[in-house]
This record gives structure tokens, sequence and C-alpha cells, in this order.
């Protein structure tokens, strides 16, 4: 079987163009995101629209719920899809939802998107007061079911909370080392070494602005800062979340980052080019071009073993451990 390829994130406009390059690009497993700022009712419908999906590309596409699925993926030559929530909302305040999402198939679940939530803090708060008393029975119960708990969008102290809270391992799924690139979505190392020494994993993000350099930043740049990873961290803890948000309109930054919160824009990264989609590096543009992440990670030395790890098979063996009841 050839290398298994995971990508730990994306939120495409959804389409038969992008499911073929899927295909073509090799990509055995995504995660999708399916809720931002929804709430249950509304979550439900995103995953009525998805099952759509599933019936029509049935021959490109189908609902992952395990390890095995990905497996199974890479026999038939299709893609499994793994559904999460960048924001708890589709909880709403009822613990028992956490149990109802995973049978519906959600896998990953952030506990914040950007601003405080009922469970934990987001990354653009000023002040983090850490996990909260209703998030620690959702960490327990998502422990308990085998939903993920995903830190990538929330703050210091409720990351670092949530890693020693969490009896699993927990995600960062898109995001990239902050002494690499300052951005406040990026983690300190702190966080990455919390993460990676509990057996967590990190994704790291394409999004441009999470890359030094923004959409200007070269594959060199961006292997050479995996291999510099690997070194702290653990080439093991590592593999690809790239937030790729092709062909999505410039309004739905709007959704993603303003929800129904605020009546005025909030640009989130702290200036006004964040007012759209930046363009994706020249290298990575679609899911056509997993091979120049690969090619980028044997130029900086990896073996093709660690390769194999950091394109999906760290992913894969998180997913076996991850996804089922404890």
């Amino acid at each position: 079987m050839s290398q298994v390829r995971i990508d730990g994130l994306q939120y495409s406009n959804w389409s038969e163009t992008v499911f073929n390059e899927m295909r073509q690009g090799g990509v055995d497993a995504v995660h999708v995101t399916i809720a931002y700022h929804e709430l249950f009712r509304e979550m439900v419908l995103n995953i009525e629209e998805w099952n759509r999906r599933f019936e029509r590309f049935a021959d490109r596409i189908f609902l992952g719920r395990s390890g095995d699925d990905v497996r199974r993926a890479q026999r038939e030559g299709r893609t499994a899809i793994f559904l999460g929530f960048q924001n708890p909302s589709p909880i709403e305040d009822d613990v028992g939802l956490v149990e109802v999402v995973h049978t519906l198939g959600v896998r990953f679940m952030q506990l914040s998107y950007n601003n405080q939530s009922l469970l934990a803090t987001g990354c653009y708060e000023d002040d983090d007061p850490g996990i909260t008393r209703f998030g620690r029975q959702a960490i327990a119960e998502m422990n308990r079911v085998g939903l993920v708990v995903d830190m990538s969008h929330s703050a210091e102290r409720s990351t670092l909370e949530a890693i020693e809270i969490s009896d699993r391992p927990i995600a960062i799924t898109h995001a990239n080392p902050h002494w690499w690139h300052p951005a406040r979505r990026n983690k300190s190392d702190r966080v990455l070494r919390s993460l990676t020494e509990s057996g967590g994993m990190l994704g790291f993000s394409l999004y441009p602005h999470h890359l030094a350099e923004g959409s200007d930043c070269t594959l060199e740049s961006f292997s050479q800062m995996v291999a510099e990873s690997a070194d702290r961290y653990g080439a093991e803890h590592l593999g690809i979340g790239s937030d790729l948000c092709q062909n999505q309109p410039d309004r739905v930054v709007e959704w993603m980052r303003n929800g129904r919160w605020t009546k005025v824009t909030d640009y989130g990264e702290g200036s006004a080019d964040a007012a759209g989609f930046p363009n994706q590096p020249a290298w990575f543009e679609s899911n056509l071009h997993f091979d120049a992440i690969a090619e980028g990670l044997s130029t900086v030395g990896f073996s093709e073993a660690e390769i194999g790890g950091l394109m999906g098979d760290n992913w894969l063996q998180f997913f076996d451990r991850s996804f089922g009841p404890m």
C-alpha cells in the first residue's frame, strides 16, 4: 500500500473539483469543519448536507469514524471524511450532547474559537481564566466517548489546563510554533512541549497568516520549521493540518470570525489585510500539492519512515487511539 496521507483540518468550499483533487493528490483522510458558531440543530443541517455529498460522490468520499476507515479509503481509492467543530457551540450547554454528536459521526471538537466559550478561552481574549467548570465535565465526557479535544484556537492557560485535565492525549489540529512565526494563533514552546510529552498531536498549518512571510513563505522555510519542531518535540507527534480554505469566498471570513456575537467587523489577525482569504503559497494551493510537502521534508533530511509519519501515519495512529470509548 502507498504512503498514507491525512490532513488534520480543511474548510474548503466543498465541490466535485475538491473531491477529485483529494483523490488525485492521494489524500486518504481529511478532518473537515462542520461548525464554527452553529447551534445543535444548525450543525445537524450541515451533517445532512454532508450526507448528500456522501451519496452523490460515493465513489470518492465517505464518512470516517475510525482509523480503520482510513485503511479502507486507501484500499478503495477514496477519501475518508472526519467531521469536527471549531467551537463547542453545537453542544450548547448540555453535556449529554457530547455523546450525541459523537454518535452522529463527529470526532473533533475545539473547546473555543478565538473568544471565550462556555468551556475555555480563545486566543484573542485579553484574559484567560482557563478551563471552566463545564469545560472539565465536557472533557471527561469527550474522553469517555472518543471525541478528541482540539485546542487550535484556544489561549495559553486554557490549552495547558486541557492537556493536564484530559485523560487522553489531545490535538492541536492546525497551528504552527510561535517561535517560528509570532501569530497570536500559533503555539508557544511550552504548550507544544506539554502537548507532545503527553502523547498529543500537532498539525502544521499552511494558512498564510500562520506562516513566516505569509503567502510568500517558501517550502524550504516551512520544511526547516518542521525539522526544528521534530528536534524539539519528536517527529512522531507531528503531522499536517493545512487549514486549507480552497475556493471559499471572502464573505465566509465574516462568519468564521464574527459569527453573531458582534456587529462590527473583527478581522482577528490584527490588520485590514486579514479582511479576506489570503493567497496560498504557490507550492501548496490545493490537495494536488501534498507531494511538494513530502519532497520538502526529504530535502531537510527526514527519512522515508519519518516522512511517512508526518504525512499521515502519525495521525492514523492517533485516530486508532482516540476515536473509540475508553
